[in-house]
């Protein structure tokens, strides 16, 4: 395939750092998956990213990825041919009408305050405005990125690029030992297995509870081929609440094998906790979440993890911190709109 670059003048301006022999190039298919985790692990540790990508985690996702053409919205960063940084912008509208115009970026740690973090995001924020360009101008657009407190690079990129905090969340722990609360199943309805005929359902009731949450984006197709052929997709582990044959709730609990053999430790996640809205308020969550917790712990495992959104319309911190977990770790999202909306 040939090697196609950047145009410096066209997507870096004025912001283009004093590196010699530095270049960026796009997205050339499978073989930049290697390259991608290489610049991922040099520098997870400094970034206080303790979870495991494999190079099957990486095909999965781009495999089915969404409202991004790898082909002119992913670069890396090359010098003398060492892939040092990759760049990816892609955008989603959420359910309230917003438009969201996402970037990611990955630098190694040697490459780091040189400028080359501002030539990237100056890179993402001029092709997001390309494609925001063709879309209807019948909406609020932003940027947005994330990061963890530990990336005080990224912080600082946003501060200088004006973009605001505007949500929080936390990755919680909690140790397996830790004592239970009582919790009770609300009548009528039950938990059983679920079967592969059963996962469809599962999907579009997941998507239907979480409608209500911030920067929700309706579930697509590609997004239900992503969910089965994920690495961690076990349903074998998942507490799934039924009336008759409708989701009531659910608890879709995995285990990264990768992750707890790099990091030697015991951990399961309690993930994808929702409740359809006519079983709100009942206690369902709480008990889903128990009985998970103790399934982990019949297995073995040492403790389980989540993820919160802290302002989470349904209280869910509340009853996560209730049943022992802890907050570990925070993320940010920030944002800033688009020229012209103020």
């Amino acid at each position: 395939m040939e090697t196609r670059y950047v145009d410096k003048e066209t997507y870096f301006k004025d912001s283009w750092p004093d590196v010699q022999d530095l270049e960026f190039r796009y997205y050339q298919g499978n073989s930049d998956h290697q390259h991608l985790l290489d610049v991922f692990n040099d520098c997870k540790d400094l970034d206080g990213v303790d979870n495991v990508m494999t190079l099957e985690d990486i095909t999965n996702h781009y495999r089915h990825i969404e409202r991004c053409n790898l082909q002119t919205d992913m670069i890396f960063g090359e010098v003398n041919g060492q892939v040092i940084a990759y760049a990816r912008v892609g955008w989603y509208p959420e359910s309230e009408g917003d438009r969201i115009y996402y970037s990611l970026g990955v630098l190694r740690k040697d490459w780091r305050r040189k400028g080359i973090g501002t030539a990237i995001l100056s890179f993402c924020e001029n092709r997001l405005l390309e494609i925001a360009a063709e879309h209807p101008q019948d909406c609020k657009k932003f940027f947005q990125f994330d990061y963890n407190k530990d990336q005080f690079g990224r912080a600082q990129l946003a501060t200088d690029f004006g973009y605001q905090e505007v949500r929080w969340g936390y990755e919680m722990i909690r140790p397996i030992n830790a004592p239970l609360p009582e919790a009770a199943i609300p009548e009528g309805l039950e938990v059983r297995q679920v079967e592969e005929p059963d996962y469809r359902t599962v999907f579009d009731a997941q998507n239907e509870a979480f409608r209500d949450h911030w920067g929700h984006v309706e579930a697509t197709e590609k997004d239900y081929q992503r969910f089965i052929s994920d690495p961690t997709f076990n349903p074998g582990l998942w507490k799934v609440a039924w009336d008759g044959d409708q989701v009531a709730g659910m608890v879709l609990n995995f285990v990264n094998e990768s992750e707890n053999k790099e990091y030697n430790r015991k951990r399961g996640y309690t993930e994808y906790i929702c409740v359809r809205r006519p079983y709100r308020r009942q206690g369902l969550a709480k008990y889903l979440l128990v009985k998970s917790i103790e399934l982990f712990k019949g297995m073995g495992m040492e403790e389980t993890a989540l993820g919160v959104d802290a302002d989470n319309p349904n209280h869910a911190l509340t009853l996560y911190e209730g049943v022992g977990y802890q907050t570990r770790k925070t993320w940010i999202t920030c944002r800033k709109p688009f020229p012209g909306q103020g």
